[in-house]
C-alpha cells in the first residue's frame, strides 16, 4: 500500500517463502518504494507512478527488489488506485520460480546443443573414415540387399561392373554361381548376426573377392555393412600373420631375454628366459610392471639407457646388472630398439647373460689401478668421487711407467723427471707393485 508520496503504509504477503526472503517487509515501511528495488528498475517504477498514466489497463512490470544481503528478488507488479485520494496498491508476483523454470530450459536446450555439436561431429569423423578407407565398403539394406552407400574404393573396383551403385541389389555384381551362397549369407547375417566370409567372383571375369559382412541400426532400420578384399590381399594378410606367428614363438624360444615396453618402460610381453633370470613364473607377473623393478644397479642406469633409447632409436652393448626376485644377480649386456607400433613408441630389449665370460682382471700386479677401458665401464655404477680417484691413480701409474721406460729404470732421473722426491716415488712404486724395489727402496 502506497500513500500519494509513493512511500510505503503497509505490506501483506501471499506467500511464506517470499515474506521471509523480504524480512515481511518490515524494514520497508515508510520509505519510499522507488529506495526498495534496484538500480535497474527505478526507471519502471517512477514509470508506474506516474499519475498521467491511464489506469483502465494496468500495465505489468518486471522489478527487481533488493534484499538485505545484496541479492535481487524478480517481481512481477502491476499498480492500481484504492479509491482513497492519492492511496494506490501495489500487486506483486514472485517471478523466481519462473526464472528457475527458464534457467532449467535454458540449461537444457544447451545441453542439446552440445549433444547435437558432439552427434555432428562423430557422423563427420566416421563419414570422413568411410570415405578416405582404402577397403571397398558398402552400405546395403538389409531387407531388400540393395546398395544405400559406397565409399570411393568400391566405385573403383565396380567401375567396370556398372556405373551407378546405390540402389542396385548387391548380388547382381557378382557372377551367377556365387549370387545364391551371397544372398544365403546375407539373410543368415540378418537371423543371426553374425556370418563367416565367403568368397565370390566380380562379375563373370572379375576377380575373386573377399566378403565380410556384419549389421548395425540407425533410425530403427537394420543396415548391412559390407567390406570387401581380394583374395590374395587376403592370402597375403594370412602369410604375415603366420610369419609373424612363426617369429614370435622363435623369440619365445632364445636363450637370451627378450622383452618389449611401452614408451614408459612398463612391460607388454617377455619371453621365459626373461621370466627365468628375474624368478618369476609366469608372463602375467610381469606384464604392467615398469622395466626397472629388475634392470639395473641404479636408478639412474636405466635412466641413462632409456634417454639415449629415445634419441638415438638403438642401443648396443649396455652393460648393466639384472636382479632376480630373489635376489639373484646377473650380469648382462643390454641391446635395445625403438619402434612405432600404432603411433606410439615400444622398446624392445635383448638381455644377455656375459657373467660366465672370462674377464681380465680387474687390477695388474699387486694393487694396480684400473685401464681406462674399465673406467669408462663404470660411469653410472659408481660415485663420481671413487671414479675420479680411480681415474687419478690409473693417470699417475702410466706417467710412472713412461717415466721409467724413458730413463731405462734409473729411479732417481725418472723421480727428477717427474718433479718428485726419490723416497716418494719409491713409496708410489710400492703402492702400484711396479719393478722390483729390492735393497735400493728408502730405510724404514
Amino acid at each position: 500500500m502506497l500513500d500519494d508520496a509513493g512511500a510505503i503504509r503497509d505490506v501483506g504477503f501471499g506467500s511464506d517463502e517470499l515474506a521471509n526472503d523480504l524480512d515481511n517487509g518490515g524494514t520497508w515501511l515508510g520509505r519510499p518504494w522507488i529506495d526498495t528495488v534496484s538500480r535497474d528498475s527505478r526507471g519502471k517504477v517512477e514509470a508506474l507512478l506516474d499519475p498521467s498514466t491511464p489506469s483502465d489497463a494496468p500495465r505489468w512490470r518486471h522489478v527487481n527488489h533488493v534484499l538485505a544481503e545484496g541479492s535481487t528478488v524478480p517481481i512481477l507488479c502491476a499498480i492500481a488506485p484504492l479509491g482513497r485520494a492519492g492511496r494506490r496498491v501495489v500487486f506483486g508476483r514472485d517471478l523466481r520460480p519462473l526464472s528457475q523454470l527458464q534457467q532449467r530450459l535454458v540449461e537444457v536446450q544447451q545441453s542439446m546443443e552440445r549433444d547435437y555439436s558432439r552427434l555432428r561431429q562423430a557422423e563427420t569423423r566416421y563419414r570422413l573414415l568411410f570415405q578416405m578407407s582404402v577397403d571397398p565398403l558398402l552400405v546395403l539394406d538389409s531387407e531388400s540387399l540393395r546398395i544405400l552407400e559406397a565409399n570411393p574404393a568400391a566405385q573403383r573396383l565396380f567401375a567396370q561392373a556398372t556405373r551407378r551403385l546405390p540402389g542396385r541389389p548387391v548380388p547382381e555384381l557378382f557372377c551367377a554361381q556365387d549370387r545364391a551362397g551371397l544372398q544365403t549369407m546375407l539373410a543368415t547375417l540378418r537371423s543371426a548376426g553374425r556370418v563367416d566370409d565367403m568368397r565370390a567372383r566380380l562379375g563373370e571375369d572379375g576377380p575373386e573377392l573377399l566378403v565380410s559382412a556384419s549389421t548395425f541400426r540407425q533410425e530403427g532400420s537394420v543396415l548391412i555393412l559390407v567390406r570387401l578384399e581380394r583374395a590374395e590381399g587376403a592370402a597375403a594378410a594370412d602369410g604375415n600373420v603366420a610369419q609373424g606367428a612363426r617369429l614370435l614363438k622363435v623369440m619365445d624360444g632364445v636363450p637370451d631375454a627378450f622383452v618389449v615396453t611401452d614408451r614408459d618402460a612398463r612391460i607388454l610381453s617377455a619371453n621365459a628366459a626373461f621370466l627365468d633370470m628375474v624368478q618369476i613364473t609366469g608372463e602375467e607377473q610381469a606384464r604392467g610392471v615398469a622395466l626397472e623393478r629388475w634392470v639395473g644397479r641404479q636408478g639412474v642406469e636405466l635412466e641413462v639407457l632409456l634417454a639415449t633409447l629415445r634419441s638415438r632409436g638403438s642401443v648396443r652393448m649396455f652393460t648393466t646388472m639384472l636382479r632376480g626376485d630373489l635376489g639373484a644377480l646377473t650380469e648382462v649386456e643390454v641391446s635395445a630398439v625403438s619402434v612405432l607400433h600404432g603411433g606410439e613408441p615400444c622398446f624392445g630389449f635383448l638381455l644377455r647373460d656375459i657373467g660366465p665370460r672370462a674377464k681380465p682382471p680387474a687390477r695388474m700386479g699387486n694393487g694396480a689401478t684400473r685401464s681406462v677401458e674399465q673406467l669408462t665401464e663404470l660411469i653410472g655404477r659408481v660415485p663420481l668421487k671413487d671414479l675420479v680417484r680411480e681415474a687419478t691413480d690409473a693417470i699417475e701409474r702410466l706417467c710412472i711407467e713412461a717415466a721409467l721406460d724413458l730413463t731405462g729404470d734409473n729411479r732417481a732421473s725418472a723421480a727428477e723427471m717427474l718433479g718428485l722426491s726419490r723416497q716418494s716415488l719409491y713409496v708410489k712404486l710400492r703402492r702400484y707393485g711396479l719393478g722390483d724395489l729390492g735393497d735400493d727402496g728408502p730405510e724404514s
